[in-house]
């Protein structure tokens, strides 16, 4: 008897061990949290139901701004996340590209929207830098990411001609992050 008993409690434990709950809050390349590449608008109410959803109605379609979900947390009324459709009033849509405005979301090897390029640089190999009017996009194909940085963070030198092409080395190690996006094709 008292066998038995042993043998399921080590089943039991080895079971429950092998279960393990995704973590609400992690990045990797075809999910962010429970929320993935897959996912269609219709499907967010379900994945969200603890948080708030803007510009969502009951039949699953948009008003106003019709290309632009808001994610709340439903106590602290904070911003989660921006979504983008791919499809505009298509509720069968999945989604395009992910905003991320809380700092609890981080990437699986801790790099998070208050990073700055050092943490970007040292965690993942970059796959290109775009020069644009007030910004850079530095993109990180390894997790569908881009990052932008605000130019005036960069050299006097670097922050005005947009056809300047800058080398990764050029960019400050301290240059905050000002946006981290997650992009699904």
């Amino acid at each position: 008897m008292k066998q038995t008993f042993l043998l399921l409690t080590a089943i039991y434990l080895i079971a429950n061990s092998c279960i393990s709950e995704p973590n609400p809050y992690v990045i990797n390349k075809h999910n962010i949290g429970y929320l993935s590449d897959s996912t269609s608008v219709r499907e967010l109410a379900f994945i969200f139901s603890n948080d708030s959803i803007s510009r969502f109605i009951g039949g699953d379609e948009f008003i106003g701004n019709p290309n632009l979900i808001k994610i709340f947390e439903k106590e602290t009324q904070m911003l989660l996340l921006e979504l983008t459709p791919k499809e505009a009033l298509d509720s069968l849509s999945t989604i395009q590209s992910v905003r991320i405005m809380d700092p609890r979301y981080k990437t699986s090897k801790g790099l998070n929207k208050l990073g700055v390029y050092k943490d970007i640089r040292s965690k993942y190999n970059i796959s290109g830098i775009q020069n644009t009017l007030r910004n850079l996009i530095v993109s990180v194909n390894e997790i569908n990411a881009y990052f932008t940085i605000d130019k005036s963070e960069l050299p006097e030198n670097l922050r005005y001609d947009m056809t300047q092409k800058i080398e990764a080395v050029s960019i400050p190690p301290q240059a905050k992050i000002k946006d981290f996006f997650i992009q699904w094709y």
